[in-house]
C-alpha cells in the first residue's frame, strides 16, 4: 500500500507540475502586467471592504477563510521539510512562488467570484462551477468536484490532524488518540454551524494567531541580530547553489520550495476560489485582489517567520533523499514541528515546546475548517439541485473520523496522501483557469477601466464582455433582487 502511495506521489508531482506552476504564475504576472505589485495599495483597502449578507460573507471574512485554507501546518512542517529536504535555498523558491503564485490566486479567486450562483440562500463557487460554466464542459468539472471532496474530504485532514496531536505529545505528554478525539468534537460543534459560523471564528482565529506567531519570530530575530546578514546570505548562496555545502542539492531546493510553497500558500491549487465566491463584493476583481495578498500573508510573512526561527538559530538537518546528510543538529528526528520548537526552545527555554504545540492547534484547526468548507461546496455541487441532507451529514462525519485517524498515523504517510490531494487539485485547476485566462483578464481590465474613471467598481458582465457569469447578469443587476 504504502510502496503504491509513493508511486501515485511521485507520478502527481513530477518534475511537469512543478514547471506548470511557475510557469503559469510567471504568465499570470506579465499577462496582469504584475498586478501583484502594482495593486499593492488596493490589496490593503479592499481587505476592509464590503460587508457580509444573508448570503454572503465580509471581503475580509472571505481573506480569513482563505487564510484559514493557506494558514496551516505547512507553514511550521512544511517550511522545516523543506529545509530538510532542499536545504536554506529552498526558501528563496518558496518567496518565488509566492510572488508569482499571488497572481495565479488573482485569476483563479476572480473566476470563483464571476461564475459563483447562490443556492439555498448562500453563494458556491469554485473551480467546478467555472469549469462548468466557463469551459462548457460538465465531466471536467464533476471531476474536480469529486477530486476535492477527496483530497479536502479525507486525505488533506490528517496531515493537519497528525501535526497538531505529534505538537501536543511533544510539548504535553497528551496521547495521540486522545487529542484527535478533541479535536473531532470540536470540529463537528463549528461544521455544523454551517459556512457563517467557520466564517465568524476564522475572522477571530486567524489574524490573532498569525500575528502572535510573527510577533514571537520577530523576538528571535532581535536577540540574534547579529546572525541576520549571515543567515540571509546562507539562503541566497543556498538558492543558486553558490554555497559550498548546499552546491551540490540546486535541484532539490527549487523542487522542495515550489513543492511546499504551493502546499502551504496554495496558490493555483483550486482552494481559495471556494472562500473567495461566498464574497459580498461589487466586483470579483476586487476579491480577487484580496485574495492575492493573502498569498503574500502566508508565505512572505508566515512562513518566513518560522523559516528565520529555524536558520537563525541553526536548529535543522539538512538530509536530501537518497544522500548522505548535509547538517545534522537535531539528531534522529522525523523533519516537522519539532525543528521549530527546538529553534523556539534554544531561545526561550520551556516555552518552545508549548508554544509552536498551540500555534499548530490554530493553524492547523483553522485549515481543516476550511478543507470542510471546500469539501461540502463541492459536495454541493455533486448533489445539483436536489439538497441531499444525508450526503451532508455523512462528510461531516466522516472528516471527524479522519481528524481521529489522521492523529495516529504516521506523520511521512499523512504528508504523502496530503500531497497527492494538493498535486491533483493543482494539475486540474491550473489547466482549467489557463484555459479561462481570457474572461479574467477581461474582469479586471474592466475593473482598472472603472478605477481610472474615478468610479467605485461595479461589474456588468456585458460590458465587460464576459458570458455566462448568471448571478451578476439575472441577480445582482436585477434591482428588484437584494
Amino acid at each position: 500500500m504504502e510502496q503504491f502511495v509513493n508511486w501515485l506521489n511521485d507520478l502527481i508531482w513530477s518534475q511537469a507540475l512543478i514547471y506548470l506552476c511557475l510557469g503559469t504564475g510567471l504568465f499570470y504576472s506579465i499577462a496582469t502586467r504584475f498586478l501583484q505589485i502594482r495593486h499593492l495599495k488596493d490589496m490593503i483597502v479592499l481587505m476592509f471592504d464590503g460587508k457580509s449578507s444573508d448570503a454572503g460573507v465580509s471581503s475580509f471574512q472571505a481573506l480569513s477563510m482563505a487564510l484559514s485554507g493557506r494558514v496551516g501546518t505547512g507553514n511550521i512542517a512544511g517550511v522545516a521539510t523543506a529545509i530538510a529536504f532542499g536545504g536554506p535555498g529552498s526558501i528563496f523558491w518558496m518567496w518565488v512562488m509566492a510572488f508569482l503564485g499571488s497572481a495565479s490566486g488573482f485569476v483563479e479567486a476572480t473566476l470563483g467570484q464571476v461564475y459563483k450562483t447562490k443556492k439555498d440562500g448562500q453563494f458556491r463557487g469554485g473551480p467546478a462551477y467555472y469549469i462548468e460554466k466557463g469551459l462548457k464542459a460538465k465531466w471536467y468539472a464533476v471531476l474536480f468536484a469529486v477530486v476535492t471532496v477527496i483530497a479536502t474530504g479525507l486525505l488533506l485532514p490528517g496531515v493537519q490532524a497528525n501535526s497538531i496531536a505529534s505538537g501536543m505529545k511533544t510539548a504535553f505528554g497528551i496521547n495521540q488518540w486522545i487529542t484527535g478525539v478533541f479535536l473531532a468534537l470540536i470540529l463537528g460543534a463549528i461544521i455544523f454551524g454551517g459556512v457563517k459560523r467557520i466564517a465568524s471564528v476564522a475572522q477571530v482565529v486567524v489574524p490573532f494567531m498569525a500575528l502572535g506567531y510573527i510577533l514571537v519570530a520577530l523576538l528571535i530575530l532581535f536577540l540574534h541580530i547579529a546572525d541576520l546578514p549571515a543567515m540571509f546570505a546562507l539562503i541566497f548562496k543556498s538558492a543558486f547553489g553558490a554555497d559550498a555545502a548546499f552546491g551540490g542539492i540546486l535541484g532539490s531546493a527549487i523542487m522542495w520550495g515550489v513543492k511546499r510553497g504551493i502546499y502551504s500558500n496554495e496558490a493555483g491549487q483550486g482552494t481559495a476560489p471556494h472562500a473567495a465566491a461566498a464574497a459580498e463584493v461589487t466586483h470579483p476583481a476586487k476579491q480577487g485582489i484580496v485574495q492575492a495578498f493573502s498569498v503574500y500573508i502566508d508565505t512572505l510573512f508566515v512562513c518566513s517567520a518560522t523559516a528565520f526561527m529555524i536558520l537563525i538559530t541553526g536548529m535543522y538537518n539538512v538530509e536530501p533523499e537518497g544522500m548522505k546528510p548535509i547538517v545534522n543538529q537535531l539528531g534522529a528526528v522525523e523533519p516537522g514541528p519539532i525543528y521549530t520548537q527546538q529553534a523556539v526552545e534554544s531561545v526561550l527555554p520551556g516555552f518552545g515546546a508549548p508554544f509552536v504545540a498551540i500555534a499548530l492547534l490554530f493553524f492547523a484547526f483553522t485549515t481543516i475548517m476550511a478543507y470542510y468548507y471546500m469539501a461540502e461546496t463541492n459536495l454541493t455541487y455533486l448533489n445539483g439541485r436536489v439538497r441531499r441532507v444525508w450526503s451532508e451529514y455523512a462528510l461531516k462525519l466522516l472528516m471527524m473520523a479522519m481528524v481521529v485517524y489522521g492523529s495516529v498515523k504516521s506523520a511521512k504517510l499523512a504528508w504523502t496522501l496530503g500531497d497527492i490531494g494538493v498535486g491533483s487539485m493543482a494539475w486540474l485547476n491550473i489547466i482549467a483557469i489557463l484555459l479561462l485566462t481570457k474572461p479574467a483578464l477581461r474582469v479586471l481590465k474592466d475593473y482598472e477601466r472603472q478605477k481610472r474613471e474615478g468610479k467605485d467598481p461595479v461589474f456588468d458582465p456585458k460590458q465587460a464582455g464576459v458570458a455566462d457569469a448568471d448571478f451578476w447578469e439575472k441577480e445582482y443587476l436585477n434591482p428588484h433582487v437584494k
